[in-house]
């Protein structure tokens, strides 16, 4: 299996083989979690007028709509982009939409590109992405790990360091949790979450964000519903 490692829009938008596309803060922790509490599906869409669309053209797949523009919840949503919110709240059975500006548009420019398969994946889910992964048949000869860092335009050590963690882990190497945890939160990318000024990002959205191997499941991605991406618990 060959491996790269890609960054931001721009590498998403010529990845090849199968891809797994990461946002660690904060919509594929968020989207682990909600699976965790019983998401059905997540369909997932680059722009918020998508996802507002999609819920006045087909409610019955749209029952939560989730996401952030600047960290902030959009106009219209359920629920903004925190995995510490989503913690607390029951998604048994439900159907969710969701829009950022970094993971999802990543996801949909690697579907653009003809990626498959593709995998949504943060330190939450790392393990067991690799673990699915390995068991496609067959075997993809190439995969492109896809770090989507800050709004899809600027690198994040988060996003970067779970890159490499997901590198390792294919190549059949165990890298040290406890470092990562610490590497990342000496960046600049987890300060606003202690900041009062940004209410928007919780203090605890870092610390369930960078719990790496929580779960065992991994989050892949099939066109559904008339092209529409949607990532499922696998």
């Amino acid at each position: 299996m060959e491996i790269r490692i890609g960054s931001l829009t721009r590498d998403a938008n010529q990845a090849q083989g199968a891809a797994l596309v990461i946002d660690v803060f904060r919509a594929f922790t968020t989207a682990a979690i909600a699976f965790d509490r019983g998401a059905a599906r997540i369909t997932l869409v680059a722009e918020v007028d998508e996802a507002l669309d999609i819920r006045r053209r087909n409610p019955a797949i749209a029952d939560i709509l989730m996401g952030e523009v600047d960290g902030r919840r959009p106009d219209g949503f359920d629920y903004g982009n925190s995995p510490y919110e989503a913690s607390t709240v029951d998604f048994a059975g439900k159907s969710i939409v969701q829009s950022t500006r970094a993971g999802t548009v990543g996801t949909a420019a690697a579907g653009a590109a003809g990626c498959h398969p593709i995998y949504v994946t943060s330190f939450a889910v790392a393990g067991a992405t690799v673990r699915a992964l390995q068991s496609e048949t067959p075997q993809p000869e190439q995969v492109t790990i896809l770090a989507m860092g800050d709004q899809g335009n600027t690198r994040s050590d988060e996003d970067e360091h779970c890159a490499l963690y997901l590198r390792n882990r294919l190549e059949g190497r165990n890298p040290d949790p406890d470092a990562l945890r610490k590497l990342i939160m000496a960046g600049g990318a987890t300060q606003k979450f202690f900041d009062d000024a940004q209410p928007q990002f919780h203090p605890r959205d870092v610390a369930l964000a960078l719990e790496v191997d929580r779960y065992g499941f991994a989050m892949r991605v099939t066109r559904e519903d008339d092209g529409l991406l949607v990532a499922r618990r696998v």
